[in-house]
């Protein structure tokens, strides 16, 4: 019998291609969180991927004696308790690399959705754009350019970079903060211009938080903005959040946006996802996603291929 994978929140259909043909029976139905342990026990799974959806607590890791591996598409763990995992001789894998270009592309989705108000202007023009074309266009007249201004960035790591080459072809001007990190050489591939590179050298997190006019951040977990640091930011200042739900104080978020300290948000993420705070939900000041950072058909296969070369190093 061939070595079972439950690729409980999916995998890309290269990378499911990839395990079969090294000889793994790879299943994609859904299981229901309760059910996870006697599904993986019934069938001797040796090994279960996950995105961010499925848990994998103690409880899973001690009730499932035939599990090998644990994977999880994307980036951060934090639904994984990895060290116990470890701890008990599983492998835990995940892949950093392979969705740090959709997620920094999603956060200047935000940012121009932002400055042209594109998220309140797609709401209101379908139901009032025949009778109040003149004031929306008088109400939408005051957007900014992003070139000229400084991009904050809070976490300095593959998609904190990858965001910085995004805004230096904008012509923004880049403050980074990394308490791992002193300086960074970004490779920037201009198509029909050859490579670029450009030396970043991160500062101080007060230095950005004073001196950004856009601030996002890319840190695994904790609570990194709380109304301490936003008290530091200047005026009019933009957050986006595309990391981890809670990473921003989302209370303390919101006395800011209703005070005018915060101009704006762009979130992808939320403290409780799948059912976030309904004011935020409901802020006309904020533009929302549902948590699709990695959700590109390309960074998509390449979470399927690097899981798929991955799983098959270490249980071959």
């Amino acid at each position: 019998m061939s070595k079972r994978i439950l690729a409980n929140d999916g995998i890309d259909t290269t990378g499911k291609a990839l395990l079969e043909k090294a000889g793994f029976t790879v299943i994609t139905e859904k299981v229901a969180q309760d059910k996870l342990i006697e599904e993986l026990n019934a069938h001797r799974y040796v090994g279960l991927t996950v995105r961010s959806a499925t848990k994998v607590r103690k409880e899973v890791i001690d009730s499932c004696s035939h599990l090998k591996l644990i994977g999880r598409g994307g980036v951060g763990m934090d639904n994984i308790d990895v060290d116990y995992a470890r701890g008990k001789g599983l492998s835990v894998i995940n892949t950093p690399a392979a969705s740090s270009h959709s997620v920094a592309e999603l956060v200047f989705a935000h940012l121009f959705n932002i400055v042209r108000f594109l998220y309140d202007s797609n709401r209101q023009m379908p139901s009032n754009g025949q009778t109040q074309f003149d004031s929306l266009k008088k109400k939408y007249a005051k957007g900014i350019e992003l070139k000229g201004k400084t991009l904050g960035i809070i976490g300095f790591g593959r998609i904190g970079q990858a965001v910085a080459k995004i805004a230096l072809g904008c012509g923004m001007k880049v403050e980074a903060y990394d308490p791992f990190l002193a300086e960074a050489k970004l490779h920037l591939d201009i198509l029909g211009a050859g490579d670029v590179n450009v030396h970043i050298h991160t500062v101080p997190m007060e230095t950005v938080l004073k001196n950004a006019d856009f601030i996002t951040l890319h840190v695994p977990g904790g609570k990194v903005i709380t109304m301490k640091e936003i008290e530091q930011m200047k005026t009019g200042v933009v957050l986006i959040n595309a990391a981890r739900g809670g990473v921003i104080d989302e209370t303390d978020l919101l006395v800011a946006l209703n005070s005018g300290k915060v101009a704006h948000a762009g979130l992808d993420v939320f403290e409780h996802e799948p059912a976030p705070n309904p004011a935020l939900l409901s802020h006309p000041k904020i533009s929302l996603t549902p948590h699709i950072g990695a959700a590109t058909e390309e960074a998509q296969e390449r979470i399927g291929i690097e899981l798929a070369e991955l799983i098959i190093e270490k249980l071959k």
